[in-house]
């Protein structure tokens, strides 16, 4: 187990990130490890990575394949990238404002921001591997609706997270 996690950390791409004062940062954006709802899932997709990425990153896009997801726009035009930000809705959730943390392309790309009273980070890595491409994600949620219902929040989340990796399987492979 701790070889495996060893393995992952080592794997992660040296990425540069836009911080507080506007330099470059060494270490890659990471989702808050202590917050009270934390989910972490992966799956691996027998696609291209390129097609992969596509449809991930293409955030307009995602209602055509994702039924919880009402509307999404960029605000930011062009590629997303650090600094892009992006308004989506989802049932019970209306204009989240998700801003672009960080982007290294078709490796990781991460995002966050508070929408009713819940920060949330948002982390997606992308490793090819012999069978395809390994997906993973991780997110965490803080905040005092998160507190206040913390079981059911973490229940909501690792269900939402399950939902998209599949959705986001099932998309990637159908496409020829």
């Amino acid at each position: 187990m701790l070889n495996t996690l060893l393995a992952k950390a080592a794997a992660l791409p040296v990425a540069f990130t836009i911080g507080i004062s506007g330099t470059a940062q060494h270490h890659p954006v990471e989702i808050d490890r202590d917050a009270p709802v934390i989910t972490r899932d992966d799956i691996v997709i027998h696609a291209p990575l390129d097609r992969i990425w596509k449809i991930q990153t293409d955030v307009e896009g995602w209602p055509a394949w994702q039924p919880e997801v009402i509307e999404a726009t960029k605000l930011t035009p062009g590629p997303l990238r650090a600094g892009s930000v992006f308004r989506w809705s989802v049932h019970g959730l209306a204009d989240i404002d998700s801003t672009v943390k960080q982007v290294v392309p078709q490796r990781r790309i991460a995002w966050g921001g508070p929408a009713q009273g819940i920060t949330a980070v948002h982390v997606w890595t992308f490793t090819p591997c012999k069978d395809g491409v390994r997906v993973h994600t991780e997110e965490s949620w803080s905040g005092a609706p998160v507190e206040a219902d913390t079981p059911a929040l973490q229940q909501a989340l690792d269900a939402s997270l399950d939902a998209w990796l599949h959705r986001l399987k099932a998309r990637a492979e159908s496409r020829g």
